[in-house]
């Protein structure tokens, strides 16, 4: 049986930095990722017509956080920063947008009482477009149901984007999966082990002792005196991985929410766009089933990206029908009908329906605000959860948030190692 001072459940960015964090500490450090691939919600696709790198999960570098940055200069990657103009498609028509009066609105978010967003606007007794509008923007950024996430969440998030500059958005010109393979490396010079294609089935665990089942038939089990789970919070919540006796941290991860998003990348074989929404940066309707877009301006690559959050992702389709029914949005809107023969080719994927992720990252509804402070708290010493829905700085969802819980885990670890 193989035997670890650590097993990290997990290669996402979360469960990579704890890992090499432990390995370089000097701890045996064994990771099962369930996947071919490590990086978890980052899901990097290169197309040969382009030179830029497409996301399917993860893409923007939100703000300048200390940590995230610091990682990134020394991958050796390189950041350039989105700019441009938005847009907004209304009434049949394109035309520029302000986004000052719905950001307004989300400077007011009361922390006490803590309410749902959809009971803040019936209490805010905004204008019916100006609601419909922040009601779109907080669905669509935090793939969030209005009618469960909170206000005092969403409060803290507003204060914590401040904090870093959060409305800046940077992209990884080589592409974001090299951000986790390069601390894969680290980790993997550091002595430690990865085990790929090895999905965890069950944990079975009492005080300095671990045992973890798999269903990869070359590695049915393996023992340590720690682990730390970074599964993402959709599939703690489905209950696919048995934890017995079920820690403390489990009952608070029921109380956060997974929240849906559906996006597709559409390249093509010029900037069609360009005419009618010079210096694109995001457009903005009221259309399905995708209601944002948005460009990689200033950077030249011939893509638009289409986004859904929340109640809207999870009615969109999925697939083939995805690509052609946001091909007739754009050609609607744009009022071209050759953008069938412009497509080189349509890139999404299902976040929903992936089983190792059900969903694309979390939010805390009203009354959960401290769930994922909850989360942070290890068992006996033994069991430690990290991932960005344990995030307790109000940066769920983003990458930096899962960057910086896996480190934390890792210190609580080689504490309680001492």
């Amino acid at each position: 049986m193989n035997i670890s001072d650590v097993i990290v459940i997990g290669a996402g960015i979360a469960g990579l930095a704890a890992a090499r964090r432990l390995a370089e500490a000097g701890c045996s450090v064994t990771v099962l990722e369930a996947r071919e691939r490590v990086g978890g919600r980052i899901l990097t696709v290169r197309a040969p017509q382009e030179d830029l790198p497409i996301e399917l999960g993860a893409e923007f570098v939100h703000g300048r956080h200390p940590q995230l940055l610091a990682l990134i200069e020394e991958a050796g990657l390189t950041l350039f920063e989105r700019e441009g103009r938005p847009f907004c498609y209304e009434n049949g028509k394109v035309g520029d947008c302000s986004f000052g009066d719905f950001f307004g609105v989300l400077d007011d978010l009361p922390a006490e009482p803590d309410l749902s967003f959809t009971e803040f606007l019936a209490q805010a007794k905004l204008p019916p477009r100006v609601a419909e509008r922040t009601k779109n923007y907080v669905e669509g950024f935090n793939a969030a149901d209005a009618n469960r996430i909170g206000t005092a969440a969403l409060r803290k998030q507003q204060e914590a984007e401040e904090a870093i500059e959060g409305d800046r958005l940077f992209r990884v010109l080589e592409g974001y999966d090299r951000l986790p393979e390069h601390v894969l490396q680290r980790f993997l010079a550091a002595g430690g082990e990865l085990h790929r294609n090895t999905p965890v089935t069950s944990i079975d665990w009492k005080p300095d002792q671990v045992r973890v089942q798999t269903a990869n038939a070359e590695l049915p089990e393996l023992s340590a005196r720690r682990v730390v789970i970074t599964l993402p919070l959709g599939v703690l919540q489905a209950g696919s991985v048995a934890i017995r006796p079920q820690a403390d941290a489990m009952t608070a991860a029921g109380k956060l929410a997974m929240g849906a998003a559906t996006r597709i990348t559409l390249l093509f074989r010029e900037h069609f766009w360009e005419c009618v929404t010079p210096e694109l940066s995001f457009l903005l309707t009221q259309e399905r089933p995708l209601p944002t877009w948005w460009s990689s301006f200033p950077n030249n690559a011939s893509a638009l990206t289409g986004w859904a959050g929340g109640p809207r992702a999870a009615a969109a389709p999925a697939g083939l029908p995805l690509q052609q029914a946001t091909l007739a949005m754009l050609s609607r809107i744009f009022e071209r009908d050759d953008l069938r023969s412009l497509l080189i080719s349509g890139h999404t994927h299902d976040w929903q329906t992936d089983p190792f992720s059900l969903g694309a990252y979390s939010y805390a509804p009203k009354g959960a605000l401290h769930a994922s402070e909850e989360m942070t708290r290890h068992a006996e010493n033994t069991l430690f959860f990290a991932g960005e829905h344990t995030d307790t700085t109000g940066h769920w969802g983003t990458v930096h948030a899962a960057l910086g819980a896996g480190l934390r885990a890792a210190d609580q670890v080689l504490d309680s190692l001492r």
